[in-house]
């Protein structure tokens, strides 16, 4: 089994991207929530994989953060949903969100993604209720562009004092040129408290 992949990304047409490890050309689909995250086209970033084997094809799916690939393995066990169901609600709906549906058992929100119908919501948080804590971001998360350790560290640590994976994303951007993983997050935390309205939670 493929755990993870890390290479130099080399195209990106939504749903599907195609990645450089070491010489070898891995195509994958992907998620919308982890498209909006990728590096430009050149560039160093690690994804988190699951391999579905099919009778007529071997289909590599990659996604952004390892709670998003356990969503979608989670979803995969939902009787009536498969992949192509799973990626639709990853990219319709964030991680978080999803599990705030379950919990709260709302029906309406997952009918607006496209491609879940009624039928298939109601299953979805019959099925899912019993696996909500085990789905739970704990904090693992592992940023898209991954370019170096000190700036995974930087990430996994600003996720722990409670911002949001987006977030980070955005504040890391303003970390340039920072060597260290103190100093990562010292100039994200900066850039933190200079942004109108950013704040963990």
């Amino acid at each position: 089994m493929i755990g993870f992949l890390r290479g130099r990304l080399i195209a990106k047409h939504p749903p599907t991207l195609l990645m450089d490890v070491h010489g070898v050309g891995y195509e994958l689909e992907a998620p919308m929530s982890t498209f909006y995250e990728l590096p430009a086209v050149g560039a160093e970033l690690q994804l988190f994989t699951h391999l579905v084997v099919r009778e007529d094809a071997h289909v590599l799916y990659g996604f952004g953060t390892e709670a998003e690939r356990r969503l979608f393995r989670g979803l995969l066990k939902v009787s009536g949903v498969g992949p192509k169901i799973a990626l639709g609600i990853l990219s319709g709906i964030s991680v978080e969100a999803f599990l705030r549906c379950v919990e709260a058992q709302e029906v309406d929100t997952l009918v607006r993604i496209p491609g879940v119908g009624r039928k298939t919501a109601e299953r979805l948080l019959i099925e899912m209720r019993d696996r909500v804590r085990a789905l739970t971001p704990v904090g693992e998360f592992a940023p898209v562009t991954g370019g170096n350790g000190a700036q995974a560290e930087a990430f996994g640590a600003l996720v722990a004092l409670g911002y949001k994976p987006a977030e980070v994303t955005r504040l890391l951007r303003s970390t340039q040129g920072a060597a260290t993983t103190e100093e990562i997050i010292r100039r994200a935390l900066q850039a933190a408290v200079k942004a109108p309205g950013s704040s963990a939670t």
